[in-house]
């Protein structure tokens, strides 16, 4: 499995955190692993708590009718390289 960079750490840590996953840690996520379906399993919900948890810390938005959005949620390293790329400095 890739080692996570500290951005995907700290963002799955937010992660586990913000979604309340008990029987998880930041480190069993892998960064190239779907966070949806079959991978981590989250689902819609979950996007949209991830989403303002995500606004709130780093001042990035993610909305739902962006087209991008579906893939930039698709792994934990998307999503930190979106965040890195439009972070509000």
């Amino acid at each position: 499995m890739p080692d996570q960079s500290p951005a995907e750490q700290q963002l799955a840590r937010l992660l586990v955190e913000t979604l309340n996953l008990e029987d998880m840690s930041a480190d069993d996520i892998a960064p190239e692993e779907p966070l949806f379906g079959d991978g981590l399993g989250l689902d819609s919900i979950d996007a949209l708590e991830l989403a303002l948890a995500i606004s709130q810390k780093h001042g990035v938005q993610l909305r739902a009718e962006d087209e991008q959005t579906r893939e930039v949620f698709f792994s934990l390293r998307t999503l930190s390289q979106f965040i890195e790329q439009n972070r509000a400095s």
